[in-house]
């Protein structure tokens, strides 16, 4: 059997499933794990989406709801958060956010980490999970291949900056291209004068990476400190054109690349 595929329309963006059965798995076995991945994302959507007046999320930024009083999800996000914004020095800080508790830097890259792990093991031998540009990758799309994962370049839309080889690993970019200035400085609270075009990140969790790439992008190149530190690699398009790679960033063509200029 060959790969099966999805698109899913969920969480504002568009999310795609790239999946790679074992040989001897049943697509309706498969296809079952990629429907429960989806209800998942929707689940959450309900949960978290600040665009629904009367999800948990909004409920709690407009002061209705006690943070005691929330769902085991929304708690469980509330604390990633904070342990996101120690790791990342206060560059991420949904509190932070205009009008109150925003955790869309963090939640999207949980919800697609966690539907990534719905396929995990079983008929499955491989996934990827892509959300608008932030990817959770597990196994691989055939025996010795890792998945290549293209970088879009900042300035020139369809231009590909950079391929990364990656498995069971979690990519996530953020900038201003994708959504215009929508990224705020935590300490002043207005958006943010960018030094950099964009800012990729590369690690195990996808919660994590997605959080340390609005922070990265926000505090410019000295925010891959804070990447390296908590063990994940950086990928940099600065204002001017260059790049910078930091970390054991997994690139085609010479293996992992260490701190770049």
């Amino acid at each position: 059997m060959g790969a099966l595929h999805r698109v899913e329309p969920v969480m504002g963006t568009v999310v795609s499933f790239d999946v790679r059965p074992r040989p001897d798995a049943s697509a309706s076995a498969v296809e079952a794990l990629i429907d429960e991945a989806c209800t998942g994302l929707h689940r959450a959507d309900e949960v978290f989406s600040l665009w629904k007046p009367d999800s948990v999320a909004s409920r709690l930024r407009r002061g209705e709801l006690a943070e005691a009083a929330c769902p085991p999800d929304m708690a469980e996000v509330i604390d990633r958060c904070r342990r996101a914004r120690q790791a990342t020095d206060g560059w991420f800080d949904p509190w932070a956010a205009p009008g109150g508790f925003d955790p869309t830097g963090l939640v999207k890259g949980w919800a697609l980490q966690r539907a990534a792990a719905v396929l995990r093991g079983g008929p499955v031998a491989g996934a990827m999970v892509n959300g608008g540009g932030d990817i959770a990758c597990l196994g691989e799309p055939e025996p010795g291949a890792p998945w290549l994962v293209g970088i879009q370049h900042p300035s020139a839309p369809g231009k590909v900056v950079r391929v990364l080889a990656v498995r069971d690993a979690a990519v996530a970019t953020s900038g201003t291209y994708e959504r215009g200035e929508h990224i705020y400085d935590p300490h002043s609270g207005v958006p943010v004068v960018a030094s950099l075009l964009s800012a990729t990140v590369v690690g195990a969790d996808l919660a994590l990476a997605d959080a340390m790439a609005t922070a990265l992008f926000a505090a410019g190149d000295a925010g891959v400190d804070f990447v390296l530190r908590g063990g994940y690699s950086a990928f940099v398009v600065r204002r001017d054109g260059s790049r910078r790679e930091a970390g054991s960033l997994p690139v085609v063509g010479g293996g992992a690349r260490g701190q770049g200029a």
